[in-house]
């Protein structure tokens, strides 16, 4: 499905203009006559970006843009003013009422897609990590509320003195900023945790548009948005400015209220993508981890494994896996308490973790059981390295809220066969470990081959 575009003006040939436009890039169109019309449809459809007119009879634009922003259902859809005035007063209105660009009459085609492909491109990354942190538009509402709090960290890469203090004196006010004119060494700078980037496109030392296109070019740098100094008779370059893919621009001679807007703006959307992103990453830590332990789940084990069942398949390299399990751990739980019982299987799992090499990989598989696998390692190794941890858990007592406690572990070992999957060798090891059970506990037993008698 293409992007779907609500545009809303109160004249029938303004709204055919630009349907016309739009539908020619191949965007799916919805209309509104009114500001009160655009607020209903807000509401009930999926939107991803809207061109609202400034001027309409009713509710003029500001005000319906400062609804759709205040509505934890539509403030996260992008908005593009569509205005005659070209007042910096009324630029600073639609930007204050929330809007994230706009555009003057008469509308200019590639200026127009220009900002549209922007803001869409936004959008879509917005949506992206919505959908894989759980959040929806709604709930992020305090979120967001945070982030307009934070403090951010620009990059002004501008050679020109005097250019330069206007720009950076009155945003010191409010963000910090770091003022650089030589590119090569802006480069290096845009790598430090920097929140937004302004880049000159005036310069006489520097092409700017190169250097946008290196910061988009270069992993460090491509997320940071970019806001781009010019002048307003340089239309060509400030359009393939955007087909690079910078995030904002603004006009010489600079009006600081409107500066001021399209930072905090910028400043905003990346400091919303960062905490998703963030999230994100939390979630699927979540997912893989356990949360007492720290160390990797089932999920986590299985997956983390299939590169040595890979290698054993491809190159015949060994690899054995290990299960052990806290010996009596339910008589632990019955007489001591669950709370105890967990500060137990935290202080197993430490002492697993730091008795075995960094490229063994070890989670707990679930309860008081935990897996190991040990790649490039044959059983008989396997085995004496499995009961060297056995001995050093059984030869140390733990300490839980000032008592001394003796817990031992057993633990199967098996070496993975060719042709064997996770499930196979499992059962071997842990058929090893039921015997080390029935032989009197804190014991280390080896599996038994598929093939075996």
């Amino acid at each position: 499905m293409s992007a779907r575009i609500l545009i809303v003006d109160d004249l029938a040939p303004n709204i055919h203009l630009l349907e016309v436009k739009l539908q020619a890039e191949y965007y799916d169109v919805v209309t509104a006559r009114s500001g009160a019309e655009a607020l209903k449809i807000a509401e009930k459809e999926k939107l991803d970006l809207i061109l609202m007119d400034a001027m309409m009879p009713g509710m003029n634009g500001f005000e319906a843009c400062e609804k759709l922003k205040s509505n934890p259902k539509t403030w996260h859809i992008p908005v593009i003013m569509v205005t005659a005035l070209e007042e910096t007063k009324d630029r600073i209105a639609g930007l204050e009422a929330g809007a994230d660009d706009f555009i003057t009459k008469p509308i200019d085609d590639f200026n127009l897609m220009a900002r549209v492909r922007s803001l869409l491109r936004l959008k879509m990354v917005t949506d992206q990590l919505l959908s894989h942190t759980g959040h929806t538009s709604a709930n992020s509402r305090p979120l967001i509320e945070k982030i307009n709090k934070r403090v951010g960290k620009i990059l002004l890469i501008e050679d020109h003195e005097l250019r330069s203090t206007k720009i950076s004196k009155p945003l010191l006010k409010t963000h910090k900023v770091l003022v650089e004119g030589d590119p090569v060494k802006a480069m290096k700078l845009a790598g430090s945790g920097i929140d937004l980037i302004i880049v000159s496109l005036v310069s006489n030392n520097f092409d700017g548009l190169r250097v946008c296109s290196s910061l988009k070019f270069r992993e460090e740098s491509r997320d940071i948005p970019i806001l781009i100094v010019g002048d307003p008779e340089d239309e060509a370059r400030l359009i393939k400015a955007y087909d690079i893919g910078i995030n904002d621009t603004i006009m010489r001679p600079i009006e600081l209220q409107e500066m001021h807007a399209r930072v905090n703006t910028l400043l905003r959307r990346k400091f919303y993508a960062d905490s998703l992103r963030d999230n994100f990453n939390e979630n699927l830590e979540m997912v893989v981890s356990d949360p007492l332990t720290g160390l990797g789940n089932r999920r986590y084990f299985d997956r983390a494994i299939e590169p040595f069942f890979t290698a054993l398949k491809e190159e015949n390299e060994d690899f054995s896996i290990m299960v052990f399990d806290i010996d009596h751990f339910k008589r632990v739980n019955d007489i001591l308490g669950h709370d105890m019982g967990d500060q137990i299987l935290k202080e197993i799992a430490a002492r697993i973790v730091t008795n075995m090499r960094a490229i063994d990989v070890v989670s707990r598989y679930g309860g008081e059981e935990f897996m190991i696998a040990m790649p490039k390692t044959v059983e008989a190794e396997a085995l004496i390295a499995a009961d060297r941890v056995r001995s050093l858990i059984a030869g140390t007592p733990i300490f839980v809220e000032g008592q001394a406690l003796q817990i031992t572990t057993s633990a199967g070992v098996a070496q993975v066969q060719q042709g064997e999957q996770l499930r196979d060798v499992f059962k071997r090891a842990d058929d090893a470990l039921y015997k080390a059970k029935q032989a009197g506990r804190n014991k280390v037993f080896p599996a038994v081959y598929k093939d075996a008698a």
